[in-house]
Parts: C-alpha cells; structure tokens; sequence
C-alpha cells in the first residue's frame, strides 16, 4: 500500500513533494502592513467570508525566508526544504469572527506548493528575493540596528512586483498593527475536474497551528507599490495607504487543519 501523502504517489513514498504533518517552520519575515479598498477585498473573499468592516481595509504584504523540517530533519537537506516566499493577507470576518485570508501567495519551491495546496493556499511558482541579516560587520550585513535598510521582490513568469521596504529605525516590542498574530488564517480548498458538467468545489478552511513564536522585531517606515503585471491581477489590491514595515523572526508548527465549512456542489 502505497504511503504517499501527496503525488507522485508510489509504493515507498519517497519521492513524495509533501509528508504527513506536523510541519515546522522558521523564518525571518519583512512585513508592510497598508490600506486596500474594501470593495476589491470582497470581490476576492470566497463564500462564507466577508469584509471586515472595523478593520478599515487593512492587508499585510509578507515576504519570508524559511527553513522547514517534518518529522525526518528534513532541516538537514536545505536544497529541498528551505524557500521564500511571498504572499497578501487581508482582513475578513467568518461567522462573526475576524480571520485572515490570503488571496495571493508565490513560493519557489515544489514541495511548499504541495504543502500549500493541501491546506487551502493558492500557492503559485515565483522567485523570491529579500534582504538578509548577517551577524558580520559590514556594510553589506544589513544588521537590524537604527538605520538600517531592507528590500524585497516577487516575480512570476519573469514579471513581477517589487515593494522596497527602507528606514527600519527602532525595535517594536508591541505587534499592535500586527493582528495576524490574532486572528485565525481562513483558506480556501478548490477542487475542479475539467469533465463536462462537473461542479467546483471548494472548502472553507484554516490552518490550526502550534508553538507560534516571534523572537524578535524592528519597526520603521516603508514603501509598497503593486504595479499592474501582465497576467496577473493583484494590483487591484494596490495600497491605497501604507503603514508600518516590519523586520521579524518567527517559528510555528502546523499539526492539522479544521473544517470550518464544505461547499461542495
């Protein structure tokens, strides 16, 4: 019987892009928290989502650079288990309670593609790039002290967005713009087979994890701009307003996901 939790699937499971939970993770995030018109936020939510009205738009652009290790030190083959990423979350309320919905979200790697797509996130293959901190001094270091500079970029298909993140100025102990460190991340689950007459479905679901931590985290001003990009569409999300960025650390394991809704048809 074949132990595959994902294609290709085969008698070993070896060759698998995505194990079984729980998955690990660890990152050292950029982060621009900024305003989006409500109305393009709800053309995006899927049912069972809607605006969140008290939250006045707000959205969060992430770039991470992680590590990853299941239960296997898979931490220990970094050519397959480390990646960056790139992706918009914006705020939205399910049954009364505020969540997290991620719209856009680029990764270059398979198996966090797999991984993605088994939850819910609408993952697509980019290349991803940010500024790194480096214990050395060195003008090239970017340590996160006063002054200090970061930027970074996301490119699908050879076209891309690239918001600069600059005039990182002081450690911000308090996340208070930071209610993705709050509210629940809601995704959504697509299901389509290109049969005639066949229906789409999609569940409602979130990721439901464990041993979130943050170990540490710079604040200053920033810049973020969503141009529009051939064969994408998330410049109608564009800033209408940017607030904070953010230079962080952050860890957490994913141990399973909850149902919050079947739509199937």
């Amino acid at each position: 019987m074949s132990k595959a939790f994902s294609v290709p699937v085969t008698p070993q499971g070896k060759s698998a892009l995505a194990t079984l939970p729980p998955w690990h993770y660890s990152s050292d995030c950029l982060a621009v928290e900024y305003g989006v018109d409500q109305n393009a936020i709800a053309a995006l939510l899927p049912p069972g989502l809607t605006v969140d009205e008290k939250s006045a738009g707000r959205a969060f652009f992430w770039f991470l650079d992680w590590q990853f290790t299941g239960s296997n030190d898979e931490l220990t083959d970094p050519a397959r288990y480390q990646y960056r990423e790139a992706f918009v979350l914006v705020e939205a309320v399910f049954d009364g309670v505020p969540v997290n919905y991620c719209p856009y979200i680029f990764v270059d790697n398979d198996a966090a593609i797999a991984r993605g797509w088994a939850q819910g996130f609408p993952k697509k293959l980019g290349s991803v790039y940010q500024t790194r901190s480096f214990s050395a001094p060195s003008l090239a270091a970017a340590p996160l002290a006063k002054g200090s500079r970061f930027g970074a970029s996301v490119t699908a298909h050879g076209k891309g967005w690239r918001p600069p993140v600059s005039s990182w100025s002081k450690p911000s102990p308090i996340l208070r713009p930071f209610s993705t460190g709050r509210r629940p991340c809601a995704v959504t689950s697509h299901s389509s087979r290109p049969a005639a007459g066949t229906n789409h479905r999609s569940t409602n679901s979130p990721c439901r994890s464990r041993t979130v931590s943050r170990s540490w985290m710079w604040g200053g001003s920033a810049e973020l701009k969503l141009p529009v990009v051939d064969g994408e569409d998330m410049h109608l999300i564009a800033p209408l307003r940017v607030g904070q960025g953010y230079r962080l650390g952050m860890a957490y394991s994913v141990t399973d996901l909850r149902i919050l809704k079947n739509y199937a048809g």
